[in-house]
């Protein structure tokens, strides 16, 4: 017998790539749903990859039949190259539909802490409007909502540590006090998976087990990879200008207004008692010699192919 069969959209990407491991490695067949389907797959051919066909729902629904679970790792970080928010909203509700149709049991959705529709950033306020559009469909669903994510492809933080490595001044926006609580990219796997298995549906954070102000985060990342920077406080208005100076600089989008005001708001924070187990410290200790060596690209990652 076949072991049963899932589908990830974006196994080749980050969390995609991790979900699908953790798949894998008990004993799942698991179906990709991406972008760049003739990208270099890393599982071989363990994993095909199929187009995601928004425009050709017949054939993203032959290709999501005769799975079990939907994991959907399916957004934008930022509206560029003609791809909107709106769109992804869009694509996301014709992706569930298509779901529906082809007999899937289950969707297990990667939202983000407090996504909410009366949220004046569009990046919150879109994540929203894709979990309403799953609570819609139908079908059962579990929403896992991560903080800030890490790992070894991460962006945020390896680019910060990026930028110590470059520049002896690092900024903190206003006063740096507000909260962010990590998590590791495989407990967030982990947690999705083991969702798959709720015969209710619900929302749930997934959260890591260390709190940090963003000024404490800072200088661990400087203390850890043994760099002397020097934190001077900007008002965010001058730090945008800055990380633009440095976009233009890498050719990527370093930081976004959305994201600069998610962070400031204490977005990255949940109440909710850790589910991870990884301590971000400890991870950055063990990784203190590659973390930040090379940029990483958002643009080059997603829409550079």
């Amino acid at each position: 017998m076949l072991p049963d069969t899932d589908v990830v959209t974006g196994s080749f990407g980050y969390i995609g790539k991790y979900i699908t491991r953790r798949l894998l490695g008990e004993g799942r067949r698991v179906k990709t749903i991406t972008t760049h389907p003739n990208k270099e797959n890393p599982f071989g051919e363990v994993v095909t990859a199929y187009p995601y066909n928004f425009d050709k729902p017949h054939l993203l629904v032959e290709n999501l039949r005769g799975a079990h679970t939907l994991y959907n790792t399916y957004w934008v970080r930022f509206e560029y190259g003609g791809i909107t928010f709106r769109q992804a909203v869009e694509n996301s509700r014709t992706l569930f539909r298509c779901a529906a149709q082809a007999g899937i049991k289950k969707v297990v959705h990667i939202g983000v802490t407090h996504a909410s529709e009366n949220s004046p950033l569009p990046y919150f306020k879109g994540k929203a409007k894709v979990e309403k559009v799953l609570v819609n469909c139908g079908l059962p669903y579990t929403i896992v909502r991560p903080t800030v994510v890490f790992g070894k492809e991460d962006i945020l933080i390896n680019n910060i540590a990026w930028m110590m490595r470059k520049f002896p001044v690092f900024p903190i926006f206003g006063a740096g006090q507000y909260l962010i609580q990590p998590v590791y990219v495989e407990d967030l796997a982990s947690i999705a998976v083991a969702s798959a298995d709720d015969t209710d549906s619900r929302i749930i954070d997934a959260v890591g087990p260390e709190t940090f102000t963003f000024e404490e985060l800072l200088r661990l990342i400087a203390s850890k990879i043994e760099q002397n920077v020097k934190f001077v406080h900007l008002p965010p208005t001058l730090g945008l200008l800055l990380g633009h100076l440095i976009g233009l600089v890498v050719g990527d989008v370093v930081l976004t207004k959305d994201e600069l005001k998610g962070l400031m708001d204490n977005l990255l924070y949940s109440e909710q008692s850790p589910n991870g187990e990884t301590l971000f410290s400890e991870w950055l200790s063990s990784n203190k010699h590659s973390v930040g060596r090379t940029y990483s690209s958002e643009l080059k990652r997603h829409f550079r192919r």
